[in-house]
């Protein structure tokens, strides 16, 4: 469960830090990667270089490291991550967290995040049972945060009671736990097209189109996160192949229809690829060379892969999902591809030059099915992805619970 995850392992200042080293272990043991940040006080525990070593990747601690903020910045730090555990949780972090304070590099990750969070506290049990500490773990529930323990036992203060951080196993099982509960297209298949195709006019030219794959990649990933089996079919891009992903990558046209067919059955397609909708009749084998006048050539339709994946039959996805980029009429021009293409859903965004959509960070999205237009507000492609497999989620929520 935990292979390919991208977990980021928050080490704070107290003496169940050394537990981590094992944790850490672990996990790795498990298939996660692991990155961790220790705050100034958990290096009086255990030292960089240890967590370093067992983890395999650098350790992260100065907020104001120029080096750090030019290899992995904070804000991408929170963000290149499945999940995020603090471990050991202390007292002090605790009520830093609850209050949103970001005067470290720990607590500005934690504030700058939108992954789940996970905390394991560890700390005398007269701090554990002391109101200000209770309030701040109700706080932290309130906002999600998932709090796991704290167990009962022998203190290294000579005392007994409930405040020991959990064992490292009991740590791992309950992230797994949560990974579980998040997997909510676990056991189903999913293909996703991302990016453009190019077609070749000769050796050394083609058409194409702006399409970043940005859009495609983001939810390759958001839906495979969910649990799914997850192909992605991608033109050429400058995009980082997904984590967990089973990428497949393509040039033209005709190479993603048949990648995509090959890839069938599946329960999930989403078609967010950009695709040429013609190739040259004729590829020249040599380069054309410049000649006096206008050059003719001439083009033909390629396969229409979002249409053949909607066709009914054994092979049809449950859940087939278009994209529509368009220049004007938008909403008018995307139902009506809906109705064409016989897919279920459409993803409708206006392409124009001065909406800056292509190779953009941020997009803005009409959401069509037959019953309803929703108009999304603009955000993050990562976000319109997440958003989006979780609406995938809801249509496999029922039959799966029925079972």
């Amino acid at each position: 469960m935990l292979k390919n995850m991208r977990v980021l392992l928050i080490i704070s200042g107290g003496i169940a830090a050394y537990k981590c080293l094992t944790l850490i272990r672990r996990m790795r043991d498990q298939g996660a990667r692991v990155r961790c940040i220790m705050t100034k006080s958990a290096n009086e525990f255990v030292t960089k270089l240890s967590v370093s070593a067992l983890s395999g990747e650098k350790v992260y601690s100065d907020l104001f490291s120029l080096t750090d903020e030019n290899e992995m910045g904070h804000i991408q730090l929170s963000r290149e991550t499945d999940i995020l555990i603090v471990a050991p949780a202390t007292a002090h972090i605790l009520a830093r967290m609850a209050q949103g304070l970001a005067d470290d590099l720990a607590t500005t990750v934690l504030l700058a995040t939108n992954k789940k969070v996970l905390v394991a506290p560890s700390m005398n049990n007269r701090m554990w049972e002391h109101q200000a500490t209770r309030q701040n773990i109700a706080i932290l529930r309130e906002r999600g945060i998932v709090v796991l323990g704290p167990g009962s036992g022998d203190m290294a203060c000579g005392e007994y009671g409930e405040g020991r951080m959990l064992e490292p196993q009991e740590i791992l099982e309950a992230i797994k736990l949560e990974l579980k509960n998040d997997l909510k297209l676990s056991g189903l298949r999913a293909l996703v097209t991302s990016g453009p195709t190019h077609e070749p006019i000769d050796p050394v030219r083609y058409i194409g189109n702006r399409s970043s794959g940005k859009q495609g990649h983001a939810i390759a990933t958001a839906i495979a996160r969910l649990g799914a089996d997850t192909t992605l079919v991608t033109g050429p891009t400058n995009e980082p192949d997904p984590l967990g992903v089973h990428v497949i990558h393509v040039e033209t046209a005709q190479e993603m229809f048949t990648a995509c067919k090959n890839s069938l059955p599946t329960d999930i397609a989403v078609c967010a690829a950009a695709v040429a909708d013609w190739q040259f009749e004729k590829k020249s084998k040599n380069k054309l060379k410049k000649v006096d006048g206008p050059l003719t050539l001439s083009l033909i339709e390629n396969p229409d892969i979002l249409k053949t994946l909607s066709l009914p039959g054994n092979k049809r996805p449950r859940l087939v999902i278009g994209f529509a980029a368009e220049t004007e009429k938008l909403i008018a021009k995307a139902t009506q591809k809906l109705s064409s293409k016989g897919c279920d859903w459409i993803i409708a965004n206006d392409v124009s030059p001065n909406k800056k959509t292509f190779g953009n960070i941020n997009n803005t999205i009409n959401f069509i099915t037959a019953e309803r237009v929703e108009i999304w507000p603009k955000m993050s492609k990562q976000k319109i992805a997440t958003n989006l497999a979780e609406r995938i989620a809801e249509v496999f929520d029922t039959p799966k619970a029925a079972e």
